[in-house]
């Protein structure tokens, strides 16, 4: 098999079963936006401290499922069955509860940062909120796994649980954030 297709070279790909679509099209912007996911938490493992292995075997599992995702994403409904299931949702909401209760309480925003790890890891937040922002919009026009929206939902919330952790095992504390009109007064 050819690595070039040269199918994108008129600006489409193809789905899987055949179809072809615009690569600028919402369902390519939404298994596009996991693959970068993906690719950013390959990085992500290599700059983690390795003190955090029950998180970077959470990654790596993690990774297996995005990729079972962009698969559900390039799969038009009636092509065959999808792999993303409820109980991968379940597992990882049993893994937020784990590290939620790590960090203290709080009831305020906070600013992406602390440490690097996650920092890093905030990062990774924000690219899961807009691939779910790709995929409600997919949803509009097209009928998808409604298991990986419920997957993504959750995987933000999971880095943000665990970017407190680790800010909270590294001794850090989380930035919290304050008003900009107070923070300049002070100035």
């Amino acid at each position: 098999m050819k690595l070039y297709t040269k199918t994108g070279d008129a600006g489409n790909t193809k789905l899987v079963g055949g179809r072809t679509v615009s690569k600028a099209s919402e369902r390519v912007a939404s298994y596009g936006t996991i693959d970068e996911l993906n690719s950013w938490l390959g990085y992500l493992l290599i700059q983690v401290n390795p003190l955090h292995s029950d998180i970077r075997y959470d990654i790596e599992m993690i990774q297996q499922v995005l990729f079972d995702c962009g698969t559900d994403l390039a799969t038009p409904d009636g092509h065959r069955d999808y792999r993303v299931v409820e109980p991968q949702v379940t597992w990882l909401e049993g893994r937020i509860d784990v590290y939620a209760t790590e960090p203290p309480l709080i009831e305020q925003f906070i600013i992406p940062g602390g440490t690097l790890d996650a920092s890093l890891l905030h990062i990774a937040r924000t690219t899961t909120r807009r691939a779910e922002r790709h995929i409600v919009g997919l949803m509009a026009t097209d009928t998808i796994n409604t298991a990986v929206l419920r997957f993504i939902n959750r995987l933000s919330d999971y880095f943000y649980a665990v970017a407190r952790a680790v800010n909270a095992r590294q001794g850090t504390a989380d930035v919290f954030y304050q008003n900009s009109d107070k923070v300049f007064h002070n100035f």
